[in-house]
């Protein structure tokens, strides 16, 4: 996530920037954005981007929906974020239009509900270029260090294999991610959420073993839409941690979790989640990839 290439948000060279309104514009010509995570406990972070002003330095050049990379400030107290406005949605075939905002919050809102926090703090509020979603930017986590495209042979100790292919120069390379706890437990995460778009470069490792998932615009859709590039762990028994956060799902779907969902997802949507997690419960094992639709996003990573 933190190498992606963002673009200024203030250049004004002739067509290279699109009208966003009376709010202001962006563009599309590169320039280098540092940005480094505060040391700020948690608490302060959260009333930051809720409640700061956020400025945008720049675009994430490579992601399909409008993804604009600034800081949140509040009393001096800055904080690096993710702001993806609504009104940079790209219409999608299979999910309703403007609603993917909403799709990230609440992924957020069931990860932490579950207990398994992999999801950054995410928010909906408003921002330069109108409502949409907002999101702790975690820099400097490399997806490499877990998830990766490796040649046939030379697999790292402790990974587990997906698929297997050829790369443009004919060799055959494997797609293959670690065999590690907190990746594991990202994998039940989108098990649950339904996450239709698992890609490596939405996994971020933490130095502390922690894995954390972003860009859940595309989940929670009521049909089975699960693409995902960790499947290494097929048949195997889901973890204790993740079967601890179905069961304590369950419980707060009939409460306050599934009021704030009422608000986020369709009421179809909602009781396809409840199935899941019963699912999950009958049947607590990681499954199979599907035969009869692509089982992995595209690109991979």
């Amino acid at each position: 996530m933190s190498s992606a290439d963002p673009t200024p948000a203030d250049a004004n060279g002739p067509g290279d920037e699109e009208d966003l309104g009376d709010e202001g514009t962006y563009s599309d010509e590169p320039v280098e954005i540092t940005v480094h995570a505060p040391d700020l406990d948690p608490e302060v972070v959260r009333i930051v981007l809720t409640e700061g002003e956020i400025e945008v330095d720049g675009r994430m050049s490579d992601a399909s929906n409008l993804t604009l990379l600034g800081q949140a400030e509040l009393n001096g107290v800055s904080v690096p974020c993710i702001y993806k406005p609504t009104r940079g949605e790209r219409p999608l075939w299979d999910f309703p239009d403007g609603t993917l905002a909403e799709r990230e919050y609440a992924s957020y809102l069931i990860s932490a509900a579950a207990g398994w926090h992999c999801v950054p703090l995410t928010l909906l509020r408003p921002g330069p270029f109108g409502s949409g979603m907002v999101q702790q930017w975690i820099p400097d986590a490399d997806p490499d260090d877990i998830v990766d495209l490796v040649p046939a042979g030379r697999m790292p100790a402790g990974w587990l294999p997906v698929l297997r292919a050829r790369d443009n120069d004919g060799d055959p390379v494997v797609l293959a991610h670690a065999d590690v706890d907190g990746l594991a437990l990202l994998a039940g995460f989108d098990l649950v959420v339904n996450n239709a778009d698992r890609k490596g470069a939405h996994i971020l490792p933490l130095p502390d073993g922690r894995v954390l998932g972003v860009d859940h615009g595309l989940c929670l859709h009521h049909e089975d839409k699960l693409r995902t590039i960790l499947w290494g762990w097929a048949g195997r028994d889901l973890p204790e941690p993740v079967l601890a956060g179905v069961h304590a799902l369950r419980e707060q779907l009939t409460g306050e979790l599934g009021r704030e969902l009422d608000g986020l997802i369709t009421r179809g949507e909602k009781r396809a989640l409840g199935r899941r997690l019963a699912a999950l419960v009958d049947n607590p094992v990681f499954p199979h990839a599907p035969q009869n639709r692509s089982p992995i996003p595209w690109p991979p990573l």
